[in-house]
């Protein structure tokens, strides 16, 4: 199995080589609107920018303006809960550029972690089980001409996005749920729903690997989601999030990166 997850991460790594030209190239990506854009990382970063500088601006689509960080054509807007933007706060040491390449590379770091938490939570399974999911999970492969070995991935790391720090995230909730720590299970999971669609996904699966400690880490879940968002209460904050919720998150598709 280490040979397979070897061959798997070195076809994700020849795939963020050929993504990495994506990052630096405005244009329409994947979206169906044709609207030339900055990289998805651009909501991020200037999330996190206004988080410290303007936090009733947070969920406000596009540049203001002053002193904030210049993303040409614009920034993309930002769809999660505020907590992730304490997550990419230290990316705000770098320029633009150099952060959405960090914050790739970081996650990148994160796929050996996921193959070892997948690995530890698919044990007693049958081999060809184990096989499967890590190949979903590691890799996702269709291989195309200009999209590396998966099209999925080729768009998280050409986008910048987020979605193998949520899979992290997720991971390691059922990884500390099964080692029998919901306290920390708990904690994982309230991080790891910043992008709400994909935390509500994982609820069941909280729930089976935390059966034995379900009170406390239903508790530990709720206390950290609150806590880590408790900035909803600063004045605009929180009428910004429900004004993008009903506005833009729920049209928002499911582009490759998301499956």
């Amino acid at each position: 199995s280490s040979d397979l997850v070897a061959l798997l991460i070195a076809l994700n790594l020849y795939t963020f080589i050929a993504a990495y030209p994506e990052t630096y190239t405005p244009s329409p990506g994947i979206t169906t609107s044709g609207s030339i854009l900055a990289k998805d990382f651009s909501a991020y970063y200037m999330g996190a920018w206004r988080l410290w500088h303007n936090p009733s601006q947070i969920y406000h689509f596009g540049a203001l303006g002053g002193s904030e960080p210049v993303i040409m054509p614009h920034p993309e807007a930002y769809k999660y809960l505020p907590s992730f933007l304490l997550v990419v706060s230290p990316m705000l040491a770098l320029d633009y550029q150099q952060a959405l390449l960090a914050f790739d590379v970081v996650q990148f770091l994160m796929i050996p972690a996921m193959a070892y938490m997948l690995y530890k939570l698919l044990g007693s399974k049958h081999l060809a089980v184990t096989f499967a999911v890590m190949v979903i999970a590691l890799l996702l492969p269709f291989p195309t001409a200009n999209w590396g070995m998966s099209p999925s991935y080729f768009w998280q790391w050409g986008e910048g996005q987020a979605k193998v720090a949520v899979t992290f995230l997720l991971l390691l909730s059922f990884y500390f749920g099964n080692k029998g720590k919901p306290y920390l299970s708990g904690i994982a999971l309230a991080f790891g729903f910043f992008d709400v669609r994909f935390g509500l996904l994982a609820v069941p699966l909280f729930v089976m690997y935390n059966r034995k400690n379900l009170k406390a880490a239903t508790a530990s879940v709720a206390a950290a989601l609150a806590l880590s968002n408790m900035m909803l209460l600063y004045p605009g904050m929180g009428s910004g999030f429900l004004s993008m919720v009903f506005a833009s998150a729920v049209a928002t598709p499911l582009y490759y990166y998301s499956l």
